[in-house]
């Protein structure tokens, strides 16, 4: 169970996150919201990245700072932002993840050659990412994100970048090894998360502004027939961060 209480973070005179408690089981998340609305900020805080002002976030029920390396080898991440080794190939840079994920060379081949063929990428694995289109590139950082089968997964904006089939295959594979998991998603495009969610989480401001099954935030907000509708309805009159595109 991922526990966050009373997650505050300040950023000199603004406020990004505003008491923010959230408890989270296996199973898929959205997070929904305009822009500044604080998801990025709060996924950074979730995978340690970044440290709250106030507040703390817990793994079964122990403080993650205080886990140490024990942590990082439970949770994926995969940022909005494609920081890569432009001159490393794809299997190179995930052979360096994997090291520092703490995956031992006996079980790290089998490993990379699993992550490569849940992205579709196996025929660019010995590319220079240098030569990566965009797209590549954001399916790279998925693959490093579910190295070690970590149960914790954290993903911005995953599927931005691809074209129509490969986000409805990401989206499908994503759906097929999450029983087990909590997959925390801030989507790119609101119809990549409606039919896998369990639940979306509306943020704005830094608080939490709902949080329920697609189905009753449909009901709620003025019998939406679907999730676009609903982000329209709370979020419309803003900057968009996740687009709402349909497939």
């Amino acid at each position: 169970m991922l526990e966050l209480e009373q997650i505050s973070k300040k950023y000199k005179d603004k406020l990004a996150l505003d008491q923010v408690t959230l408890s989270l089981e296996n199973g898929i998340y959205g997070l929904l919201g305009p822009n500044g609305a604080g998801k990025s900020t709060l996924m950074n805080i979730i995978t340690g990245n970044l440290k709250p002002t106030a507040g703390q976030v817990k793994w079964d029920g122990k403080e993650i700072r205080s886990l140490g390396a024990d942590f990082r080898s439970i949770i994926g991440y995969a940022p909005q932002q494609q920081g890569l080794y432009d001159t490393f190939t794809g299997r190179r840079f995930l052979s360096y993840m994997a090291t520092l994920k703490g995956i031992s060379k006996k079980e790290m081949a089998e490993e990379i050659k699993r992550v490569l063929s849940f992205v579709n990428m196996e025929e660019a694995a010995d590319r220079m990412i240098g030569t990566y289109s965009g797209g590549m590139k954001q399916r790279i950082l998925i693959a490093q994100a579910i190295l070690g089968d970590p149960k914790l997964i954290v993903l911005d904006e995953p599927t931005a970048g691809l074209d129509p089939k490969e986000r409805v295959r990401i989206r499908e594979r994503i759906r097929e090894f999450s029983g087990d998991k909590i997959i925390l998603v801030s989507p790119h495009v609101v119809s990549d998360i409606e039919p896998i969610a369990k639940e979306i989480i509306l943020i704005k401001s830094g608080n939490i502004m709902d949080r329920d099954t697609v189905e009753h935030l449909c009901q709620k907000y003025g019998e939406a027939k679907d999730l676009e509708e609903v982000y329209m309805e709370i979020f419309g009159g803003e900057e968009d961060h996740a687009s709402t595109d349909i497939l």
